[in-house]
């Protein structure tokens, strides 16, 4: 009997040993097919870090650039309504479009990067698009919109556009869109790039870089927003337009002259078939029963099958989709197909995705509220009196306490709360990345309850057949200032929770999420507006939001979004509750850098 139990064991290690070296074939073929190429030893070039000497060249960049972009941007609800003739509901929805474009592209710009270009040589092309749409857009005012000069300044009309002017600026602003949206996540991700993450403390100088580019983004626009906006405001848009495009090239020229001290990171491929393979392989293996972890299928060594990419460890989540890494007969006897047997790494890139959908959701009413101060915030500003002493304030010039805000609260944060809170915690970050993201969504819902209390009062001080109230604009600053100090805790923190939480084959995707979440804020906002004056004007109502704002009730819309606010932080606050972080596979060596794990095989006999 002993010998018999004996006999069986022999065979089953014998069953086994093949079984595994038959999967292991199977491996190494599986690679070779999908990269054709020598298997890299890097996940980057050789250089190991960049550091803050180029990465500030980054921000100058940023800041340069978010200036030029702002300098068309902070003032285009009243470009359209002045120079165009738009009325406020018409040119609103025009902004929020346009805006929305802008950071739609985005995801563009940041699919050619993970994908095809790299970031550098993405960041490159569309920073040349943004320029020629400046460019442009100087021009088409110049040549053909400001008719007669001077005009548009809120006292003189101007002359009704010609068809093809109206066609080349509409054209030049959606090219401006295209180049500032492309960029802007590839830039960010170029940036942290610069930084070896296998250094705890080039790790951390990482998330102090996504801090400080948020910082510089508001930096720049702050020029914008002030001294662009008083030239434009007063009738001087072209002067505004080709002081953007002068910005704009300084920023490109800046970026190209760190070229050579760049740290480079390789494209990683098309991540859309790797996802679809993974679901198209769950799909056909819906009656295998997924296998346990370590029999999973993977590579071996430290890269993943992704070029240059860490391996990410399995998790429990969506157990579903691992169908795709269980090895079957099929897989053992028939010919190979990435789309019937996938890699945990690339069944974990899949489930990130579904992991992020919902916290990603979550803030696009976040951005309904931002996308209010390019819009109905500057159409609400424009309405009351903003005289102070003997100087006009211009309306959108309001945004400065928002930037201001931004500023003052991004060095609160840094330099008191999170040593603060993180001698509380333990966390050396201070609060996490879902919990800044909560505490931004609570004050951008103060922030519209403030902003309906003013347009509360300011229709209160309306005088009778005059067109602007007699509140004055700077009853506005609450509501800029609490926007921006939300936008320190939500835009900063989702720009860090999707660069970190994305895997290295999606990062500037990532990245791109916390633009495409305003791009979406900006459509559900231009669809509220509509929504909300087709079931409010009717007879002779003339609805909340109508062409003479004395006449409407903005204040029901402003507390109408805070409402929206209040539920969707409920649901976050369940999604966040749910969501696990992603683990890579790598561990942390006495030295304070990362090596990763490699050495153990996860593909053993089914």
């Amino acid at each position: 009997m002993a010998a018999m139990d004996s006999l069986s064991d022999q065979t089953l290690e014998v069953r086994e040993e093949n079984h595994f070296r038959v999967a292991s074939e199977i491996r190494n073929e599986y690679w070779d097919d999908i990269h054709k190429q020598e298997i890299v030893t890097s996940l980057v070039t050789p250089k190991r870090s960049a550091g803050w000497k180029w990465a500030l060249l980054l921000l100058a960049n940023q800041a340069l650039a978010t200036l030029a972009f702002f300098g068309v941007g902070v003032n285009l609800v009243l470009f359209l309504t002045r120079v165009l003739g738009q009325d406020n509901a018409d040119a609103a929805n025009n902004v929020s479009f346009w805006t929305g474009t802008v950071y739609l592209f985005s995801l563009i710009g940041a699919f050619l990067s993970d994908s095809y270009w790299g970031r550098y040589l993405t960041c490159t092309i569309f920073q040349v698009i943004l320029v020629m749409g400046l460019v442009l857009v100087s021009l088409s005012s110049w040549l053909f919109l400001i008719k007669p000069k001077g005009c548009g300044d809120g006292s003189t009309d101007c002359m009704p556009s010609s068809f093809l002017g109206a066609t080349i600026f509409y054209l030049s602003v959606y090219m401006v869109a295209l180049g500032y949206g492309g960029h802007q996540p590839s830039l960010a991700t170029f940036g942290a790039d610069q930084f070896d993450e296998s250094n705890s403390e080039e790790k951390s100088s990482k998330a102090a870089f996504l801090c400080y580019f948020y910082f510089a983004l508001n930096f720049g626009s702050l020029f914008s927003n002030t001294i662009l906006v008083y030239y434009e405001d007063n009738g001087f848009w072209t002067i505004g337009f080709l002081a953007s495009m002068a910005a704009a090239l300084v920023g490109l020229l800046s970026f190209l002259l760190g070229s050579r001290g760049y740290r480079y990171i390789e494209p990683h491929g098309n991540p859309l078939p790797r996802v679809a393979q993974v679901f198209v392989a769950t799909f056909r293996k819906w009656s295998v029963p997924p296998a346990r972890a370590e029999k999973l299928y993977e590579t071996v060594g430290s890269e993943s099958a992704i070029k240059g990419s860490r391996k990410i460890v399995h998790s429990n989540e969506f157990q579903f989709l691992d169908k795709a890494a269980t090895i079957t007969e099929k897989d053992m006897n028939g010919p190979k197909n990435e789309w019937n047997l996938c890699t945990v790494t690339q069944v974990e890139e899949a489930k990130s995705v579904l992991r992020l959908l919902p916290i990603w959701l979550c803030t696009i009413i976040y951005s309904v509220i931002f996308t209010q101060m390019a819009s109905l915030f500057v159409e609400q500003g424009d309405v009351m009196d903003n005289k102070i002493g003997n100087y006009r304030l211009p309306a959108a010039s309001m945004t400065a306490f928002d930037v201001c805000s931004v500023l003052i609260c991004t060095g609160i944060y840094r330099r008191i709360i999170v040593p603060l809170v993180s001698r509380l915690t333990g966390n050396p970050k201070g609060l996490t990345e879902l919990q800044r993201m909560g505490v931004g969504l609570v004050i951008g819902l103060l922030a519209m309850i403030a902003a309906g209390i003013t347009e509360t009062q300011r229709l209160k001080w309306v005088v009778p057949h005059q067109k602007k109230s007699t509140l004055s604009v700077l009853y506005q600053i609450p509501q800029y200032v609490l926007v921006g100090a939300s936008e320190v805790f939500m835009y900063v923190g989702q720009l860090e929770f999707f660069t970190d939480q994305a895997p290295d084959g999606i990062k500037s995707i990532g990245c791109s999420l916390c633009m495409a979440s305003i791009s979406f804020g900006n459509y559900v906002s231009s669809w509220l507006v509509r929504m909300v004056m087709k079931f409010t004007a009717r007879g002779e109502n003339p609805g909340w939001i109508p062409a003479d704002l004395n006449s409407g009730h903005m204040d029901r819309f402003y507390f109408l979004i805070a409402a929206m606010a209040a539920v969707d932080f409920v649901i976050y606050i369940a999604c966040a509750m749910w969501y696990k972080p992603i683990n890579f596979d790598y561990q942390e060596d006495g030295n304070g850098e990362m090596e990763m794990n490699g050495g153990e095989e996860l593909i053993k006999s089914v």
